[in-house]
């Protein structure tokens, strides 16, 4: 079940309280202010700061993996 449009219109981004936006076919929610991405597991966004993911680090879902 994907994230309700309710649900997205009132959170926002724990770091800088900023927009964030659905990405990655519902995979993540992202906060181009900050530059990160927060995973969606089960379709429950974990808006965690430690669990942020870089946006350049961000691929299709999941973290790239370090050179």
């Amino acid at each position: 079940m994907p994230i309700a449009s309710e649900l997205l219109s009132i959170l926002a981004c724990p770091k800088c309280k900023g927009d964030i936006a659905l990405i990655d076919q519902g995979q993540g929610l992202v906060c181009e202010a900050c530059q990160v991405v927060y995973p969606v597991r089960d379709d429950i966004p974990i808006m965690l700061i430690e669990e942020a993911v870089p946006l350049a680090g961000w691929k299709d879902g999941q973290r790239q993996a370090k050179p």
